[in-house]
């Protein structure tokens, strides 16, 4: 059994109509997963493949300045990926961005069933007992998920977005939160960019679209919270238009 748990819990006293999620929020190899080292050198661990840069911060941010509870994981997605299902083939990266991930190449179905075991599920479960809180109470929470993204991979165009918004078949939080983010003179914004909100499996479609809760997810260019500075400035330019966009959710049609 892994000595520390899969996740944590910020505020978790918070406001139980609004749920928050980082899924990549650090870049952390257990101990019990080769020994704590994938066989990757350090500048590789602190790029996105590991985690996602600066989604951690923002999140933190966001439950304090919004006073709702999140939950964060703490392996990195090169572990195994928290925002995938458990029958997705890129679960456990192998390559990844250029770079082979040394840990992962041996994988077989006994190791990815421990990783799933006691990484992947207990995140999940974390997230379900967060709503089954919430919904003792009389809530039904919006989930907004926190990601970033790097402005160009290997080989492909830069990406030109500074947020994204992903989003499935509910477009209840995600269409005010686009109108919103659109609004800002100086951002360019993306709807399912740099990726697609429509992944089936996926940390939104297990307990956004399935148990039909409003959500979005938010990927911000990582350039832009590379630094606890830009962590917080994102932090706060979002929580008022996140307010707006969930007072607009929560509207009756």
């Amino acid at each position: 059994m892994p000595t520390d748990p899969a996740f944590e819990i910020a505020n978790p006293d918070g406001r139980p109509d609004v749920l928050l999620l980082c899924d990549h929020a650090s870049n952390r190899v257990p101990p019990e997963v080769c020994g704590g080292d994938l066989g990757l050198p350090p500048e590789d661990m602190a790029r996105h493949i590991a985690y996602d840069v600066g989604a951690r911060g923002v999140t933190l941010e966001l439950a304090r300045l919004l006073d709702a509870p999140a939950v964060l994981s703490t392996f990195s997605r090169l572990v195994i990926d928290p925002n995938r299902g458990e029958d997705d083939p890129t679960l456990i990266m192998k390559l990844y961005d250029g770079s082979v991930i040394p840990g992962n190449r041996h994988v077989d179905g006994t190791e990815t069933a421990r990783r799933l075991s006691d990484w992947h599920r207990p995140y999940h479960d974390a997230i379900r007992a967060r709503i089954a809180r919430a919904e003792a109470v009389g809530a039904r929470p919006a989930l907004i998920s926190i990601h970033s993204f790097t402005p160009q991979l290997r080989g492909r165009a830069p990406r030109p977005w500074h947020v994204g918004v992903l989003w499935d078949r509910d477009s209840r939080l995600a269409a005010p939160l686009l109108e919103l983010l659109r609004a800002e003179p100086d951002l360019c914004v993306g709807d399912n960019e740099p990726y697609s909100g429509q992944l089936q499996g996926d940390c939104m479609w297990t307990h956004g679209t399935r148990r039909g809760l409003p959500h979005a997810l938010i990927e911000i260019r990582n350039d832009l919270i590379a630094d606890p500075e830009g962590e917080r400035a994102w932090a706060r330019r979002l929580a008022p238009i996140l307010r707006r966009a969930l007072d607009r959710a929560a509207a009756p049609a």
